[in-house]
């Protein structure tokens, strides 16, 4: 049953996450960012809530087995990076300028950047995920 929540939550995740990188790495570009965040945002925190909690029971079931993977270290690698790049993305003057004012062609770019990176982490995450069951 956990396994059942944690694909589920990296479901809700990545489906949110692929959404928005595609938006800022230019498809969609007619759909107002602010519109789709409104919507996406949210579910990627609620994705990886689920995914964090299921995956600590995950682990914790399989501790030791798990103890000496490397592609675990992949993944929470890439999650680790995939976080950062959230956090940074938000704080940038870009974002947060979004909902009032047309972003300029350097902004856009810079967003389609950081939209990149998102999605090559959680790429390698959900992939580096996937392996892991048979290392």
């Amino acid at each position: 049953m956990v396994n059942v929540i944690h694909v589920l939550g990296v479901a809700t995740l990545f489906g949110a996450v692929l959404i928005l990188d595609l938006r800022l790495l230019g498809v969609w570009a007619r759909a107002p960012l602010a519109a789709i965040t409104t919507v996406v945002g949210p579910l990627a925190i609620a994705g990886f809530a689920l995914a964090a909690a299921s995956g600590v029971c995950l682990l914790a079931a399989n501790a030791l087995e798990c103890e000496d993977n490397p592609v675990l270290l992949v993944k929470f690698s890439a999650i680790g990076l995939g976080l950062v790049n959230a956090i940074v993305l938000r704080c940038t003057v870009a974002w947060q300028a979004n909902t009032t004012r047309e972003l300029s062609h350097s902004e856009a770019r810079r967003l389609g950047l950081m939209g990149g990176v998102s999605m090559v982490s959680w790429l390698t995450a959900v992939g580096a995920g996937r392996i892991t069951g048979y290392w």
